[in-house]
């Protein structure tokens, strides 16, 4: 589609999620749209899990740009798909659909956009050595896996509640080991002394901030140095990085991710490359909300 094209059409975008209802996406898309000078509107769906392949067919459909995917979604619509980019099939996980002639695309921009927004939270991280944790297993864990193993060159280990979904995730993961070493292991037997980087990629403190994901007495182990990266926003301050900041370690929220990502999912469907701070102004008051 040309930007001609583009311009000329009322285009729309979706958010598939379950629940969906406070996303904070069509915020940022909308505000997109207007500073591209397209006529284009998102809208956030709930999709329970069993419609999910009626929601993606009906993305071919004229004027349809594609759709961001959220819980519980991002694997299970892999198969729904004509095409996967080289990132998102090597993740295992689709955050994003591009609908390019009736025909549907799945990529991730979860782990460039976990990328960029760790290089402004943790601009020295390349001088600091260690491993890196991911807590969780699903979607938003493999965007993780990925960021920390092939765009970092980190060793990995996967901590997860449910010990053999972390070990799942590890054994599928392709080409594990070319970059770095890649295990799953229960959180009391993390070296945590030789750990920079620690990303909860799982659900835990969602809009609950006495819930945390990884007991503080780890947190205290960690080097100077190291970042204690949460992809959840709301709240804005979870129980996880209160802790990190107690222990003396930087922490950050997922809510630069969450704009980095929005940033390329808007580029991959309409070719315009929409300044980054239009999404996070769009964010300036955040609400209570679910991960894109």
């Amino acid at each position: 589609m040309t930007a001609q094209d583009a311009s000329a059409l009322s285009l729309q975008a979706f958010l598939f999620a379950d629940p969906a209802a406070h996303s904070l996406s069509p915020h940022m898309h909308r505000a997109a749209f207007q500073s591209a000078g397209l006529r284009g509107d998102y809208t956030a769906v709930r999709v329970p899990a069993p419609d999910l392949a009626a929601a993606v067919a009906g993305l071919r459909r004229p004027g349809v740009l594609g759709a961001n995917l959220s819980l519980p979604h991002k694997e299970a619509a892999l198969p729904l798909l004509d095409d996967l980019t080289p990132a998102a099939r090597a993740i295992g996980a689709v955050n994003t659909i591009i609908h390019r002639g009736g025909r549907l695309t799945g990529e991730n921009t979860d782990a460039p956009g976990l990328l960029e927004d760790l290089r402004e939270h943790w601009p020295h991280g390349e001088g600091v050595p260690g491993a890196v944790v991911v807590l969780g297993a699903g979607g938003a864990a493999r965007a993780g896996v990925y960021t920390a193993l092939t765009l970092l060159g980190r060793d990995v280990v996967v901590v997860n509640r449910t010990p053999e979904r972390a070990r799942q995730l590890v054994a599928s993961w392709p080409g594990a080991g070319a970059w770095g070493r890649l295990e799953a292991a229960d959180a009391s037997s993390v070296p945590w002394t030789d750990v920079a980087l620690v990303i909860n990629a799982s659900s835990a403190g969602l809009n609950n901030p006495e819930q945390t994901p990884l007991d503080a007495a780890y947190l205290r182990r960690l080097p100077p140095g190291a970042l204690v990266y949460d992809m959840v926003y709301a709240p804005p301050e979870t129980r996880l990085m209160a802790d990190a900041r107690a222990a003396g370690l930087r922490a950050a929220n997922g809510l630069g991710m969450l704009a980095q990502q929005a940033r390329l999912a808007f580029t991959a469907w309409t070719g315009r490359d929409v300044p980054v701070t239009v999404f996070r102004e769009a964010l300036d008051s955040p609400r209570s909300g679910e991960r894109k």
